[in-house]
């Protein structure tokens, strides 16, 4: 009887060294990934990193003696019969403008042809896309890196001017925040824009349609006041018109309350090219 006794105490003793139903499931079950992720962002810098160790060279030269030029042939050759505009010396006027000029073409450029041409010809996204990553976070890094890039090319003007007697206030030290924010909505237009071409030529239809426009009415070459009339509301939601006057503001003096409406719409810009630019991506390369 007392081995019966015992078995019967053996066999409703529960077993601790076997894992509860629980734990097994627990187990077993995979790690969700996240909605974003850094890792996958931070290996498209490392590739761009790569890439950029190779043609540094000639994209920076490309990058700083474009709007060189622009500020010296403006600045100084139409300064020498305008002398000052808007209460500031024609060149000084310009050499903040031209800060956002090459913000443009220093960012939205890259958004649309390096994108255009590794998805379609080098179908570098279909790589990368193989690994855990998803389309929005190959876009995050792909704007981003052009972006700080665009933003940092985007000083040499102000550079320039100082050489030629421009006097900026403190708050010029701000003036690469607003050209990454700016640079940032036109990479992810770029990149947007890449997914609606049928054919890397179609590209002419944007550089001179939306491009050239936003380029000249932007208050860069002379203040968007001298544009008749009906065109003032059209200059004000031009991007790159806000990024000018931060710029300038920043050069020659903060205005508060216009400037948070500057970055406000810059804001706006980044976001709604954000949205554009991923559901296009995703449309191309996965729907």
């Amino acid at each position: 009887m007392n081995t019966e006794r015992r078995a019967d105490e053996r066999a409703e003793r529960p077993v601790r060294d076997e894992p509860s139903v629980e734990r097994v499931r627990r187990r077993a079950r995979p790690e969700q990934l996240r909605t974003f992720e850094w890792a996958p962002v931070r290996g498209v810098w490392r590739r761009e990193l790569a890439l950029f160790r190779r043609y540094w060279a000639s994209s920076s030269f490309a990058s700083i003696i474009e709007p060189t030029i622009y500020l010296l042939a403006f600045g100084f050759g139409f300064g020498s019969l305008v002398g000052h505009v808007a209460g500031y010396r024609y060149v000084d006027f310009v050499g903040t403008g031209v800060v956002a000029t090459a913000t443009l073409f220093t960012s939205v450029f890259p958004g649309m042809f390096n994108t255009y041409i590794r998805r379609t010809y080098q179908h570098s996204y279909d790589a990368v896309l193989a690994a855990p990553v998803d389309v929005h976070e190959v876009v995050a890094g792909e704007a981003s890196w052009i972006a700080v890039k665009s933003g940092v090319y985007s000083c040499a003007p102000i550079l320039v001017s100082l050489a030629f007697g421009l006097r900026p206030d403190i708050g010029v030290i701000a003036v690469p925040v607003f050209t990454v924010l700016t640079a940032a909505g036109f990479a992810l237009f770029g990149i947007w824009a890449s997914t609606v071409v049928p054919s890397i030529n179609s590209f002419d239809y944007i550089i001179s349609g939306v491009l050239a426009p936003l380029f000249l009415v932007a208050g860069t070459f002379f203040p968007i006041s001298g544009l008749p009339h009906w065109a003032h509301p059209i200059a004000r939601v031009n991007p790159l018109y806000h990024c000018v006057e931060l710029v300038r503001h920043a050069v020659f003096g903060f205005h508060p309350l216009a400037d948070l409406g500057h970055v406000g719409a810059l804001v706006v810009f980044a976001a709604l090219t954000w949205f554009l630019a991923v559901r296009g991506m995703r449309r191309r390369l996965i729907d």
